[in-house]
């Protein structure tokens, strides 16, 4: 089987488990050798990272205001307001449980003590960015409300053309090479002697984010159970097929056909399923947002950082936007949160990396959430729209 074929979870692992292997014998100059590529390659997202915010927030706020319906207005609302659920969710969970299970653990020290045996670049590339990542948010905002209140097009063009550039960078260069990137960490921690309370750190988060994967979709059904007074269970029972079909492609679009049938069991309206689905499945992923606040928690509580909710309501409305931006790519979800990420929480290039590690390493279980928290969503835009008000030709965007 080709390299390039095997699933990027798949090729996740793979890196993951040679860093730690390979890193028990390998010479001293073989790791500087991978150090020197993480360097560039960290250099080269943090020069991206300004670009891809513009490149997919811009466009989104301008697509989504031109020819805005009322439905089409609502479903990103509510969306909307369930991610930040979510964010919000996740954070006081993680703040009831972190102190205890993560008590004692942090991250292993980098001060000169340790430098010794901590492989470095053999040469560093600097690459600033053409701007810094808040500026790059508020120039997309006013720009994406600004082409969502013109009547011209040309520039929304310009900018859907730009962010196909981008998705391409995301797709072609970025994700193909964040594996080396990952073996090079695993086998720098290994090398230095760091990668056991790395580990440590990531098993004891994921089961508290499996159980949060759990409750939020049952949260959010429970709510939509109470709206249209329905069954909540019995809907999310319906929904099973999507949430296991999910887990095997990782992808909110190609679940698509699995979800709107499932939704459709749930008695929602065909038209009202027929649009919310694939427009849920762009702007609707409050598994993503989940792992991104948790993960986040649980590094800043390794580091000694503050985690303070102040910080963090900033942080989560931030995170909602950029949410409904991202790329439908592998990992697009927290490529489009990195920036924000770094401005909002202050995290390194090590934190970084480590933020990517365990995103992508239970990427499926995010999808499944999203996927699931989608049909809960068209459940309440149904009762919302009423099937007697909405023909399929109303809400089907052309």
């Amino acid at each position: 089987m080709k390299l390039s074929k095997i699933p990027l979870l798949g090729r996740i692992i793979i890196a993951i488990i040679l860093g730690l292997l390979i890193g028990q014998f390998a010479p001293f100059w073989l790791a500087r050798i991978f150090a020197t590529f993480n360097d560039l390659f960290g250099n080269l997202l943090s020069f991206l990272i300004p670009l891809i915010i513009v490149g997919l927030v811009t466009p989104a706020i301008g697509e989504l205001g031109k020819g805005a319906g009322r439905l089409l207005v609502i479903t990103t609302v509510i969306a909307y307001l369930s991610t930040l659920f979510s964010g919000f969710f996740t954070y006081f969970s993680c703040q009831s449980t972190f102190p205890s299970i993560l008590k004692g653990m942090s991250l292993p020290a980098t001060g000169s003590d340790t430098l010794n045996n901590i492989p470095t670049a053999y040469f560093s590339i600097n690459m600033p960015p053409l701007l810094d990542v808040m500026s790059a948010l508020i120039f997309s905002f006013c720009v994406g409300i600004g082409l969502s209140i013109i009547k011209g097009n040309t520039l929304q063009k310009v900018f859907v053309d730009f962010r196909d550039i981008i998705t391409r960078i995301i797709g072609s260069l970025i994700i193909p090479l964040l594996p080396v990137y990952i073996f090079g960490m695993f086998m720098s921690m290994t090398v230095s002697g760091q990668v056991y309370s790395v580990i440590m750190l990531f098993l004891k988060v994921i089961v508290v984010v499996f159980i949060l994967h759990i409750l939020v979709p049952l949260i959010l059904f429970v709510i939509a159970g109470v709206i249209s007074r329905r069954n909540p269970l019995e809907m999310l029972k319906n929904m099973l097929p999507a949430y296991a079909t999910a887990l095997g492609t990782s992808s909110s679009a190609a679940t698509i056909p699995v979800t709107l049938n499932c939704t459709l069991k749930n008695k929602v309206s065909e038209p009202i399923a027929s649009f919310t689905i694939p427009l849920c499945a762009t702007i609707h992923l409050p598994g993503s947002t989940l792992k991104i606040v948790a993960f986040s928690i649980a590094f800043m509580y390794f580091s000694g950082m503050p985690v303070e909710l102040a910080t963090f309501v900033e942080f989560i409305f931030l995170i909602g936007i950029a949410m409904i931006a991202a790329p439908g790519v592998p990992g697009g979800a927290i490529m489009a949160a990195i920036g924000i990420i770094q401005s909002v929480l202050g995290f390194n290039e090590e934190l970084i990396a480590m933020m990517i590690t365990a995103y992508l390493a239970i990427d499926s279980f995010g999808t499944a959430c999203n996927v699931t928290g989608d049909g809960a969503i068209a459940v309440i835009i149904d009762k919302i729209a009423g099937s007697k008000q909405f023909t399929k030709r109303n809400v089907i965007i052309e």
